[in-house]
């Protein structure tokens, strides 16, 4: 295990900034998610500390020595990619022997190796077979016992689940968790998907346009958005966003309840808002409500996500009265997104 951090990282190809100033600390035996849309830089960022990538400007820390001038393979890290790049003729044995032959490991230790990495991801009765005859979550698992084999500090993986269909993604990430708190090896993990992010990391780092624009647990980057980027790329249906003044304000389509199903308590401060009601669309266990407030933002596109066991019965057209914790309305800036705390709306001057 090894701690990693980056110290003002930056990479520049001509005149795009793809990682632009990045200061991070990630701790001894974590799973640090780096979360994020395509382009963002979380990719590159990954990269350059594997080695893989000459950073433009600043510094990659892993285990207390600073690594910038040394190659990926004395850096003690492994990395599995999105397509695994598994060689298709050779058996699995061999596709995870293969950095410890090229290593140098005496062949007497080798054997010892692999069957020890085998066991810990469940593949021992694959070893003699070729990728071309496993299923995609069998490629992932000798992937990922390939780059534990060597047991390096860190591990660095690009988007591992991503060719694996929905079910096998769900299953492949309590699997994978499940390693890494077994082993304890410092994990970053890089998704653009936020319910593996949400799922997998003890913390996550949110990107966009080189830069975090926020790093902490999945719950509170989730409850506590630093700024309206944070705020909509989290959550599904994302958060509502209408304008008044210099402020937005955002609302989660989940945190809105029909004012004639909540039950209170807790002493909670409801808001109320009126909402008409233009389009239903039903999920099975949900039903999402696609409307405007009347009352708030009539011309703004709204989505209110209301559970199917919740007996309330709507019709296109009509308004209701829907209601909201006080504390669960975000405020930010309008110009600049950044998360604020002005004085409420509901509450006179």
């Amino acid at each position: 295990m090894a701690i990693v951090e980056t110290k003002a990282l930056r990479k520049e190809w001509g005149d795009h900034t793809a990682v632009d100033g990045v200061d991070l600390a990630v701790r001894e035996g974590e799973f640090l998610v780096l979360l994020g849309p395509s382009g963002c830089g979380k990719t590159t960022l990954l990269r350059m500390i594997a080695g893989l990538e000459k950073q433009t400007a600043g510094d990659i820390v892993i285990g207390n020595r600073i690594v910038n001038a040394l190659p990926p393979r004395e850096r003690k890290i492994a990395m599995v990619f999105q397509s695994y790049a598994l060689y298709p003729h050779l058996t699995v044995a061999k596709n995870i022997s293969f950095p410890l032959r090229a290593q140098g490991m005496p062949r007497a230790q080798i054997g010892p190796a692999v069957e020890k990495a085998a066991a810990m991801f469940g593949i021992e009765r694959l070893l003699h077979r070729k990728p071309r005859q496993l299923s995609g979550g069998e490629r992932q698992r000798v992937a990922l016992a390939r780059a534990m084999v060597r047991e390096p500090d860190v591990f660095l993986l690009d988007e591992p689940l991503s060719n694996l269909d929905a079910k096998l993604r769900t299953s492949a990430r309590d699997e994978l968790q499940q390693f890494q708190r077994k082993l304890g090896t410092t994990t970053i993990y890089v998704t653009h998907d936020q319910i593996e992010a949400m799922g997998l990391g003890d913390r996550i780092a949110v990107m966009s346009k080189g830069k975090i624009r926020q790093l902490g647990p999945p719950q509170e980057v989730y409850n506590e958005p630093a700024d309206t980027f944070v705020a909509g790329f989290l959550g599904s249906p994302p958060m509502n966003f209408f304008k008044r003044g210099d402020l937005l304000i955002g609302m989660r389509p989940e945190d809105l309840l029909p004012r004639s199903a909540y039950s209170g308590g807790g002493g909670d401060k409801l808001v109320t808002v009126k909402f008409r009601v233009g389009r239903i669309e039903n999920l099975g266990a949900d039903n999402l409500l696609y409307g405007s407030l009347t009352d708030l933002a009539p011309k703004e596109r709204f989505i209110i996500d209301v559970p199917s066991a919740i007996n309330f019965p709507v019709e296109p057209g009509k308004d209701y009265d829907f209601v909201i914790k006080a504390s669960d309305v975000k405020f930010f800036d309008a110009q600049s997104g950044v998360r604020t705390s002005p004085k409420p709306f509901w509450e006179k001057s």
